[in-house]
């Protein structure tokens, strides 16, 4: 016999955001995780509630199931991506103070390559922290296969973890540099801001502009922020939100073609190491009611 309906969404409620933390980081889509929270909450509602002794594991083991699900059609998508792939974007007032407590932009990205039952293994034993048993149950596979499966993952993420975590102030100042000096186009300013060996990563999806490959070195990665100077006419765009993108410093901008558009830097040693760029619109519908943002089409 099914609880009352109130019953449902008062135990639903309080697990919803860890769920939704999990689905985003299988997926790296917030769309789709909210999706898949949405489903994970109509089967928990439809269940003899009852019969189930820890909701938590219920209903996170019902969240893996879906993203798997999702996970084996979306390799093809991501074969055919048009550009490189990044996560959506999670800026810090949406909850990205929590969401990327263990996962930077960077770390998302070494997820990406993982296959799907890595992942799944490594999230829900090493970040979630579930007993292998339960993981085990979770996956359909035996605890010593799931052991493998997490250490795999985890020895192909471990160089991607953040090597230090980076101080507010540190990365309030680098990122107005950084943004004067792109959108200045002054090599002199990027030449103390970037290091040699900077890499820069631009998310177009095919649909807006963007490089079709990550760029390598301080040359190119300046290149790339002088052309865009030239062509804007050295123009400060609009900055809709300056703060956290997936744990990193970073900024919102509206351009002058109407796309919003997300930057993130990833700093050491106080250099600018890494750049993650957004513009695929299909992954920032989410930020259009930022102040000063416009539809976006």
């Amino acid at each position: 016999m099914s609880l009352p309906d109130g019953d449902a969404a008062d135990r639903f409620q309080p697990l919803r955001p860890g769920l939704v933390r999990l689905a985003y980081r299988m997926l790296g889509s917030i769309a789709e995780a909210e999706d898949v929270v949405q489903e994970a909450y109509i089967r928990w509602h439809q269940t003899d509630r009852s019969a189930i002794r820890e909701p938590g594991a219920f209903l996170s083991k019902t969240v893996t199931r879906l993203c798997l699900d999702i996970l084996k059609s979306a390799r093809v998508k991501r074969e055919t991506y048009i550009g490189p792939w990044l996560p959506e974007p999670v800026l810090e007032t949406e909850g990205a103070d929590e969401m990327s407590e263990d996962l930077s932009m960077t770390l998302m990205l070494a997820l990406e390559r993982l296959s799907p039952l890595e992942r799944a293994a490594f999230l829900l034993h090493d970040v979630f922290g579930l007993g292998f048993d339960e993981v085990a149950t979770t996956l359909d596979r035996d605890p010593a296969a799931v052991r493998q499966l997490a250490a795999r993952a985890r020895k192909n993420v471990q160089a991607d973890r953040p090597r230090y975590a980076i101080d507010r102030e540190e990365g309030e100042r680098m990122t107005d540099a950084f943004l004067a000096a792109s959108r200045s186009g002054d090599l002199t300013a990027l030449r103390t801001i970037l290091a040699e060996n900077v890499v820069a990563y631009t998310d177009g999806g095919g649909i807006r502009n963007a490089a079709l490959n990550p760029l390598f070195g301080f040359h190119r990665v300046s290149g790339l922020f002088r052309g865009v100077a030239r062509k804007t006419d050295f123009a400060m765009p609009p900055v809709l939100y300056k703060g956290l993108i997936n744990g990193l410093p970073g900024y919102v901008t509206l351009e002058q073609d109407g796309v919003v558009q997300t930057t993130a830097i990833d700093i050491e040693d106080g250099r600018v190491v890494g750049i993650y760029i957004v513009r695929n619109p299909e992954k920032l519908g989410h930020l259009s009611d930022l102040p000063g943002s416009k539809t976006l089409s």
